[in-house]
């Protein structure tokens, strides 16, 4: 697949879409303690089709403003969409449904527990504008947060509203859906946000490198690795 249009126009959305808040480094000591962290929870790629990775890695290059954002959970997170040919859209891009990202189906990661979600939150009303009732408190738009009862927790945001079919206290299973990709939140484009954390607090706490199992990064097999800007990636 060619990646160069895509990474021209969708990193233009996509990077900015969760990194222009929550920012601020607390330091090394975090850094030095989670450099070689291992997950425990054996993560899945939360999608069935084949996703871009616009934002993620170990580096600032690579994870954008994620990168200073992990004090807020945010170090190790991922941006992610659908392209096909080069392209995450049809038409002119003007309507959030042009994407091929609006409305894909999004899995649970992992077994574990809901135990907080947003589902009401409007999506921006197209692609590069966000909405001007986004603030602190909604910043990850319509969200599922989910315990895998070992210290680390998962976070998805900027669910399409009204989409989210799970509920507070339901058990789920990976690979389980759980609702579909939207753009609401601080977002400039429908997209996936997922990242691991330590704490089961809203945005809070240090975020943990998330290493997924049995999928193909670029077409080459990893059985435990971590995704990084520009791939595209599906799972086995």
């Amino acid at each position: 697949m060619k990646h160069i249009k895509f990474i021209s126009i969708i990193t233009i959305y996509l990077l900015s879409s969760c990194t222009d808040a929550l920012l601020g480094d607390k330091g090394a000591f975090d850094e030095e303690l989670y450099l070689n962290y291992e997950t425990k929870t054996d993560l899945e790629l939360p999608f069935e089709e084949t996703w871009y990775v616009a934002v993620g890695g170990r580096t600032h290059a690579q994870g954008g403003g994620h990168f200073t954002a992990y004090g807020s959970g945010q170090r190790y997170a991922y941006d992610m969409g659908i392209v096909i040919n080069g392209r995450d859209h049809t038409g002119d891009r003007s309507r959030n449904e042009d994407t091929f990202t609006f409305g894909a189906r999004v899995n649970a990661p992992a077994d574990g527990k809901i135990i907080a979600l947003e589902n009401t939150i409007d999506d921006n009303s197209r692609p590069g504008v966000i909405n001007n009732n986004i603030n602190n408190s909604n910043l990850a738009g319509n969200y599922v947060l989910i315990d895998h009862f070992n210290g680390e927790y998962s976070m998805l945001a900027h669910f399409k509203k009204g989409s989210i079919i799970v509920a507070v206290g339901d058990m789920v299973v990976q690979g389980q859906e759980v609702g579909k990709a939207g753009n609401s939140g601080n977002s400039t484009g429908p997209h996936l946000h997922y990242h691991l954390q330590n704490t089961p607090n809203y945005l809070d706490g240090i975020g943990l490198p998330a290493q997924f199992k049995n999928y193909y990064e670029d077409d080459i097999f990893q059985h435990s690795a971590e995704p990084v800007r520009g791939q595209f990636i599906r799972k086995e």
